[in-house]
């Protein structure tokens, strides 16, 4: 098998594990957990923005530790985190112990994501690259959109899914340990990225995107269900159309090469903010489900844009370049998910997604043109 078959098919079940499963599965059982625990929109937001608040620490530090100590350890340590954090979750007895691992699980994203842009650097071929990493980062979807079906074949039963994905963890912790290799792909290490106009403009974008996306990740299975009357089997579906349209995302790197980030970034951007009044305006189970298409498509992709953008902007430590775009997706999710779970428990759901659908067309005015243009052509 191929080095990028190999780590491309390793990092992409690894991702949609860290991804699907330990951060975003949250969002789609919340409804039950709030029911079995009692946590409230205010609570939940909470909950969820500490979860990306861990992913933002945990970004950093599987950033320093895989040029540092290599991909394979530190990719091994992301699936146990993982395992350990879902775990938590299907056993937590009361929310403080419920907000611990979700904290846990969701920190786990952060460290794997980092290694897989190191692994990729060090052992493909540099022009298949791009395409590797969007690969990668699209087991997200499927992550999630695995989830779904999950959710509907065992409906209630949210602590038995979290045991369960746990459980899958544990076997992809092995798989990395066995296909990934050692080596950090990059010539240099440590230090923080130089704050170039590149980088401060891939900030600027991609924090407005994540806050933007808390709308779904944190309140969608919330928002169908007060505003729909649907319960698990409704969230369920609208969890895998999520998934199956971020399988698009792996074609990302593929769009951008033909069509350059700032057009692809604009155009993606854009759905998102259709995405989220789709789902979150209660149109008819028609449209929110297309909506739940074509935010998992946009979203996906758009962490590819920022993968595609990190990367070339800082070539030489292709794990730091990753970790400052997803980095400040995270930063803006912690921001956005407790706000808008105040928002709507406030002003209410219509005006709370149709300020959340502003921000991320706002994001478009940040623009990627120069960073392609010095590091590609």
């Amino acid at each position: 098998m191929s080095p990028a078959l190999r780590i491309g098919a390793t990092g992409f079940a690894l991702i949609a594990v860290c991804y699907g499963f330990a951060r975003f599965a949250f969002g789609l059982f919340l409804p039950q957990i709030d029911g079995d625990l009692s946590l409230g929109p205010s609570l939940s937001g909470l909950i969820s923005g500490g979860s990306f608040a861990g992913y933002c620490i945990a970004i950093i530090a599987s950033a320093v530790l895989t040029e540092r100590i290599g991909a394979r350890i530190v990719a091994v340590g992301a699936a146990l985190v993982a395992a350990t954090g879902m775990a938590g979750i299907a056993l937590a007895p009361s929310p403080l112990i419920l907000a611990i691992a979700v904290v846990v699980a969701g920190s786990s994203t952060g460290l794997a994501s980092p290694p897989m842009a190191a692994a990729v650097a060090a052992a493909v071929q540099k022009s298949r690259q791009d395409l590797t990493n969007t690969v990668i980062n699209a087991g997200t979807s499927a992550g999630v959109a695995l989830s779904g079906p999950i959710a509907l074949a065992i409906t209630g039963q949210w602590r038995l899914a979290f045991g369960a994905f746990a459980a899958a963890a544990l076997v992809l912790a092995i798989a990395a340990a066995i296909s990934l290799p050692a080596a950090s792909g990059s010539e240099r290490a440590g230090g923080l990225p130089p704050m170039t106009g590149p980088v401060l403009r891939l900030i600027s974008a991609s924090f407005l995107m994540g806050a933007a996306s808390t709308a779904l990740w944190s309140f969608g299975g919330q928002i169908v269900s007060s505003e729909m009357g649907w319960g698990p089997t409704g969230t369920g579906l609208l969890w895998t159309c999520i998934g199956i349209g971020g399988l698009a995302g792996a074609w990302a790197g593929t769009l951008v090469s033909q069509f350059g980030l700032d057009r692809v970034h604009r155009a993606f951007l854009g759905l998102t903010a259709a995405s989220i009044l789709s789902v979150g305006l209660g149109l008819g189970p028609i449209i929110t489900f297309v909506g739940g298409v074509v935010f998992g498509a946009a979203y996906i992709m758009l962490t590819g844009v920022y993968l595609v953008w990190g990367t070339h902007a800082l070539p030489d430590r292709p794990a730091t370049g990753l970790m400052v775009g997803f980095l400040t997706i995270a930063v803006g999710q912690t921001v956005g998910a407790p706000l808008f779970g105040v928002l709507m428990a406030g002003a209410g759901v219509g005006p709370a997604v149709i300020c959340f659908a502003a921000v991320a067309l706002i994001a478009g005015a940040f623009r990627a043109r120069r960073v392609v243009e010095s590091a590609v052509i």
